[in-house]
This record gives structure tokens, sequence and C-alpha cells, in this order.
């Protein structure tokens, strides 16, 4: 993949832009207290066996519409360990399978299955279809509110999705699980609503209801944690942000989602060799598209120009999976190449999913596209709520119509992005 002259010329104006920021600097720490990581107990051998025993439960009867539930559960929790997409395709059959023996209105367990299978699959609509068919059949109680919630903010439909998650909380109760999935998702709102300090709270809170439950689920405490992380880094807190990802690490050790994001924090902090070691470490667990291409970028950077070659090439062969749509067309985007199918691709998941992230594609696929009317009111969506994401504030630079004074200087800037961000791996 061929350097492109404007990318960089682009590159090296923001990172003067960058140096000019007034946002808080880098080794900034969060006030608030969080709890001590330890190691979570590993559920490994157990859960191998239960899985075992359900195939053997369903090989002897496949109308056990029971073991099917249990068997779907299994996997979409593999799935939120792993990221497994295989273990989705078959929590999704058999969701399915344990429906077609017992249809949704004596079954509404499949049905929450398969709704958590859809959302996981990024087929929102169908997610929000069945999430309203539960409150239907479920009368009353709150965790049908929670999957609506979560599908309407991903299809953007975000007063609805804070109505939602108000019916959660009062149908739901306030203890335990429920307490935990409430805060959980209003530090999502707040975090989207531009309010970071909230949002690190909410989350804060999610994190020790999750360690206060007799038996703290480990793969929630440490995406906990590595939100915080995420939070941390999204204001520039490298230092409290690698923290945050070390602790996930040491609650549930190859923790994916930590692993790729402590490589993008070393890579910030300019360690890159140990960069390239984490972003490995987390594509040999799952090739996510966004951690492939990161690897490729610092392979790149280092000289390892037929490595980052092959990296990217995996990116475009894994991008055919559509729930990967979004991640290629940024992926051509953020690398100036097939600029038109980009568009194209972000322009089609848009008229489905229309939130602010995928208004921000098609923006950024805009511009590079030459579509300079359709990014500016692409870019004007994607910012509408105020969240403050350095991605969009970057992808904003050249196309949001706000004039900003930066150092002095009399030119027209949009948004002034967290130090640290950059198109190609985050860093500098």
């Amino acid at each position: 993949m061929k350097d492109n002259g404007c990318c960089i010329a682009v590159v090296l104006c923001f990172w003067l832009m960058v140096g000019c920021t007034n946002r808080p600097s880098p080794t900034e720490a969060s006030t608030l207290s969080v709890p001590p990581a330890v190691l979570l107990p590993s559920t490994a051998h157990t859960d191998e066996q239960t899985l075992r025993f359900l195939q053997n439960k369903i090989k002897e009867d496949r109308d056990d519409f029971i073991a099917q539930n249990k068997l779907a559960g299994w996997h979409l929790q593999r799935v939120r360990e792993t990221g497994d997409l295989a273990s989705l395709e078959i929590a999704m059959k058999a969701a399915r399978a344990s429906l077609a023996t017992l249809p949704a209105e004596h079954n509404t367990g499949a049905l929450t299955l398969l709704a958590q299978a859809e959302f996981t699959a990024h087929e929102f609509v169908a997610a929000r279809d069945h999430a309203e068919r539960l409150i239907e059949l479920e009368t009353g109680k709150g965790y049908p509110f929670q999957i609506l919630g979560d599908t309407l903010l991903e299809l953007g439909d975000y007063e609805r999705a804070e109505t939602a998650f108000r019916q959660l909380e009062r149908f739901g109760g306030i203890q335990g699980l429920t307490r935990l999935a409430i805060e959980q998702r209003l530090s999502r709102l707040a975090y989207l609503r531009g309010d970071e300090e909230t949002a690190e709270r909410h989350m804060l809170n999610a994190l020790k209801t999750a360690l206060s439950l007799p038996v703290p689920p480990r793969e929630t405490v440490a995406w906990c944690r590595w939100q915080l992380g995420e939070l941390a880094f999204g204001v520039g807190h490298y230092a409290a942000a690698e923290q945050h990802y070390r602790d996930a690490l040491t609650t549930v050790p190859g923790y994916f989602r930590a692993l790729a994001s402590l490589g993008r924090v070393r890579a910030a902090r300019g360690d890159v060799p140990d960069a390239i070691a984490q972003y490995e470490h987390a594509v040999n667990i799952i090739p996510d598209p966004a951690f492939v291409a990161a690897l490729g970028d610092l392979y790149k950077r280092v000289g390892r120009n037929d490595d980052a070659e092959r990296e990217y090439k995996l990116v475009e062969a894994i991008g055919k999976l559509s729930v990967y749509g979004r991640q290629q067309a940024l992926f051509y985007a953020d690398h100036d190449v097939k600029p038109q199918k980009a568009y194209s691709i972000a322009v089609k998941e848009y008229s489905v999913r229309k939130d602010i992230y995928g208004a921000d594609a098609v923006a950024w696929t805009a511009l590079k596209a030459g579509r300079l009317n359709e990014a500016q009111v692409a870019i004007e969506a994607a910012l509408r709520l105020g969240t403050q994401d350095a991605k969009l504030f970057y992808h904003a630079a050249p196309g949001h119509d706000s004039p900003k004074t930066v150092c002095g200087s009399d030119r027209r800037l949009f948004r002034t992005p967290s130090p640290g961000f950059g198109p190609l791996t985050g860093t500098k």
C-alpha cells in the first residue's frame, strides 16, 4: 500500500494542532478511587464440562429447547470473552432451534438469546423488533428494555434509548446485575453527550457493583476496567488508561480487548516494540480488523513493509463479513485506498444504523471520495451530541465549519483532538 503525500501532510498539520492544544496533560490522573485489581478465578474447566454435557443432550434430543437455550447462552458468553464469531453463529442457530421447538410465547428465554445474538451480529433492526416483542410478552419486567435500549443506541435513536433505560431501572430494580447494567448504560449515555466525568463515575459504580456480587463475573469486571481505560485514553490520560488496561489483564489474563488497547496506549507513549507485541497477542486471539490494521500500521512504522502488507490484506479479507462493514470502510479511508467503495459501504450501513459513529464514517469516507457537501452534512450529524471523541474531532477538522484560533494564528480549525490520537494506530 503506497504512502499518500496528501495524507502525510494532513497528519503533520494535525500534530501541529495537537502541540498547541490546551487540553489536559496526558499525565493527569482521575481523582476517583478505583478498587485494586485481583485475578478472578477461571471457570474454563467447568465451562468445558458444561459444553460437552449440553452437546450430548442435544445430540440425544434436538428438540430439547432448554438445552438449546443453555447452549446459546454458553456461546454468547464465549463471544464476550474471546470475540469468537464462530460461537456467535452457534448461539444464533441454537436460539432459533429452540424457538422452532417451542414458540416465543412460551419460550421468552430463547427469544431473549436470539435478540442478544442479533445485537452482537450487528443485526440491530431484528434485535430491536425482538426486544419490542419481549416487552409485549414480559409485561412489567425490566430486562427487555435493556436489550431495546442497547439496540436503539446502535441505531442512533438516543432519546428512545434513554427512555428504555429509565424503564429498565423502573421495572428491573436497583440491586445486583440490574444495577450493574444500569450503571454501564448511564456511563455510555453520559459519554455520548460529552460528559466524561459522569461517564467515568457511572463506570466506576458499575465496577464496584460487579465486585460486590457474591461471585463477581470476571469478564464483566475486566470489561468495566477496560472501559475505564477507554475513557481515560479518550482525554489523553495515558498513564491512567494503561493502568486500567493492565488491571483488566490482571483480572482476566489474555483479555483481548485490553490487550489491543494496551498496544494502542503503549504506541501513544512511544514504546512501539511493546505496542507491536501487545497487538500481536490480541490478533492471535481474535483477528478483529481494527487490531489487524493497527498492527499493520505499526509494522509499517518500523519498516516491516512486507508484514504490514500481509496485515492489510487480512483486513480486506475479514472486512467482507457484514459485522465488520464499518471498520472496512474506515480502513480504506484511513489508508487512502478505494475511496468510492469506502463511501458506498459507509452510506449503506448508515441507511439503517444512524448513530453518530455511522455519520462519522460517512463524513470521513465522503471527504476521501471528494464529496465535500456530503462530508459537511455528515460531520454535523456526527457531532450533534457533543461527544468528546478524538477520532470525531480529527475527522471534523477538515470539514466542520466552526472557527477556532490555534497558536495565535487565524487559521480556521474546527476541534482540537486529544493528544496522542492519529489516523494510524492512534499514535503520535
